[in-house]
């Protein structure tokens, strides 16, 4: 193991989302949600901002600064019970399953599925003494694709895929390009994510297709093309920032958010690079949902606001890594991100259509067997 960090808890988004996993709740769905739900009788109706109990919250593990979930407990006289997913099909199956959180943070195609299928409630922004923060100033949310006049959203993340790498070990000259996952250099020491849409994103994205193709033969294509990395890859990993940190990897597919993150850990930052590619960047986003049947749905709405209280919004950004869709809080990402000016997420990067999509369910099959294949070498 390199001198550069000590073992690190896993990165924040460095589950793995299996194309096995990724056919659960689409086979028979389509573009919506399996299985659509009854909207509840009260789903429409305007929650009343107030504690109404303790915050059952379900997350991504560690994306919420300790100190803010204390403060707001202390606030409000509640408890956070807090439960983690460890991959957005791991959510649904728990919400499949019955299971009630006030609280949840979907992606935003998955926010789009359970908008679609009735399973969350309609969140009234007015009614969020900070929602103009937010709405106010990215006009990008006040109507996004996945969720009309974000009805039943408020965005929570935002962040884009990229290539980091070790300086140390394959020098600075690369070309922008996905190419540079082929360098010779790196050969052996390279690893992708371990997320079906963002590895076949990377190739669609590398012989000019669209993001989230379907078509069998642009799909031939894609799995011709990771089958020629494979020589060069060590692995399938989400966990780019330990990888770089600890030398497994000099060079990775990894999330923007995660490489602002790893800066908090490593004692040299311009050992290491990040870039996005000029074919373009996959972007994303994750938004704060409320379950239709949420038991304690004022209460979430207190988190919410409470969350994008300015305080709050740049004490999380420098928690986590990833910036947050909040007025007054971008220079505080910019000053994190110093050393990787690429990892900034802007409205404009928002706007260029390269976020992944719901399919048909023939669509995500077809895009679940090339993923096995991929997978298979």
């Amino acid at each position: 193991m390199s001198p550069e960090a000590p073992s690190l808890p896993l990165s924040r988004r460095a589950f793995l989302r299996t194309g096995a996993a990724a056919s659960l709740g689409l086979a028979a769905a389509g573009c919506g949600f399996l299985p659509e739900a009854p909207a509840p009788a009260d789903s429409d109706e305007p929650i009343k901002v107030r504690p109404d109990g303790d915050l059952v919250y379900f997350n991504w593990a560690d994306f919420v600064d300790p100190g803010v979930f204390a403060g707001f407990e202390k606030e409000y006289g509640v408890k956070v019970i807090q439960s983690n997913f460890d991959s957005m099909e791991g959510m649904v199956a728990k919400l499949n399953a019955g299971n009630r959180y006030d609280i949840i943070f979907p992606t935003a195609k998955w926010a789009q599925r359970l908008a679609e299928g009735n399973r969350l409630r309609t969140i009234d922004h007015s009614r969020l003494r900070h929602a103009d923060s937010v709405f106010g100033h990215y006009d990008y949310f006040s109507d996004p694709w996945y969720d009309k006049d974000s009805a039943h959203t408020v965005p929570f993340t935002m962040y884009k895929t990229g290539i980091g790498w070790r300086k140390d070990k394959i020098g600075d000259d690369l070309t922008g390009s996905w190419d540079d996952l082929w360098n010779n250099r790196a050969k052996g020491r390279v690893f992708v994510l371990d997320d079906r849409d963002e590895v076949l994103g990377m190739a669609a994205l590398k012989l000019g297709l669209d993001i989230t193709t379907t078509d069998e033969d642009d799909l031939e294509r894609i799995t011709d093309t990771l089958r020629s990395l494979r020589p060069r890859l060590r692995g399938f990993s989400s966990d780019s920032y330990n990888n770089l940190l600890n030398g497994n990897a000099a060079m990775t597919q990894a999330w923007s958010g995660d490489m602002a993150a790893m800066l908090g850990q490593a004692k040299d930052p311009s050992v290491f690079g990040f870039e996005v590619a000029k074919e373009g960047a996959p972007v994303n986003s994750d938004c704060y949902a409320i379950p239709a049947n949420a038991r304690h749905p004022g209460t979430a709405m207190l988190f919410i606001d409470y969350m994008l209280r300015p305080e709050n919004v740049k004490k999380n950004i420098e928690y986590i890594g990833y910036p947050m869709p909040v007025d007054g809080s971008e220079d505080t990402y910019a000053a994190l991100v110093e050393p990787f000016p690429e990892c900034l997420v802007a409205a404009t990067d928002l706007k260029d259509d390269l976020f992944f999509r719901n399919g048909t369910s023939r669509g995500e099959q077809a895009r679940d067997t090339a993923w096995t294949r991929v997978k298979a070498g």
